[in-house]
């Protein structure tokens, strides 16, 4: 109940018309249930505590697990004591909390919401144009992010102890479990260096009247000069002394 005991009948029935139509505008979407004046007939319970909202939306087949409570106010009631009896508590609800209120009231309203640190949801205002209620959110809360969680002293000593377990190889992890290693691969030979084989190159072939591989000799030369070969292949050449005819 409002702390609010009385209200002027005008402002009365303007407060019972929104909740009426709060009503009509969400019963295809939510079951509603509303508290008119001194009804107490909607109840959302917190602890120990049974409030009774305005309104009550709660999903369908879920009567019992409200999503939203609203709270509709008159310019007479947007003060401190309205704001700590019932803004205050029915934001500590698992339920958003939305608040309606005339559309001179909004800068006050919102004033005591920071004021006494009230986290409401949405903060909607009404007015009457003509015969017709209208109704304009001006404010609504930001969608609360994930901050990262930052690692605990146990946390990061865990995983501090944790290192050494998993730096160690894997054989002596397979011994400490009773599973035998594998036996180590031989290490294959070392293979000599091909680069210190003698090549092998062509010889050519020798002019006619010529060793091999001596190729052509001198035509005079060759007719001249006498040529022998010693015991290591090599081919001598004499030179006759000169004077010697």
């Amino acid at each position: 109940m409002s702390p609010i005991l009385v209200r002027p009948v005008r402002e009365q029935l303007e407060h019972d018309r929104v909740i009426r139509l709060l009503q009509q505008r969400w019963r295809r979407k939510y079951l509603v249930g509303i508290n008119q004046g001194s009804e107490t007939t909607t109840s959302v319970v917190y602890g120990e505590t049974t409030y009774y909202p305005d309104v009550v939306l709660s999903p369908t087949g879920k009567p019992n697990k409200p999503e939203i409570v609203v709270e509709v106010e008159t310019g007479e009631s947007v003060n401190h004591l309205e704001a700590l009896a019932q803004w205050a508590r029915l934001a500590q609800l698992k339920a958003a909390f939305h608040l309606y209120v005339p559309s001179g009231a909004v800068g006050p309203a919102r004033r005591l919401c920071t004021a006494h640190n009230i986290p409401v949801a949405e903060i909607w205002s009404y007015h009457l144009v003509g015969d017709e209620m209208r109704f304009t959110m001006v404010y609504k809360a930001p969608k609360p992010t994930r901050a990262a969680r930052r690692p605990t002293a146990e946390t990061l000593a865990a995983r501090t102890a944790a290192r050494p377990a998993a730096s160690r190889p894997a054989a002596a992890v397979r011994g400490a479990q009773g599973v035998r290693a594998p036996a180590p691969r031989p290490t294959p030979p070392d293979r000599p260096d091909r680069s210190c084989r003698p090549r092998h190159r062509r010889r050519r072939s020798a002019g006619p009247g010529g060793p091999p591989g001596a190729g052509p000799a001198p035509a005079a030369a060759a007719e001249s000069t006498p040529v022998r070969a010693d015991g290591t292949g090599c081919y001598l050449i004499s030179v006759p002394a000169q004077g010697a005819e």
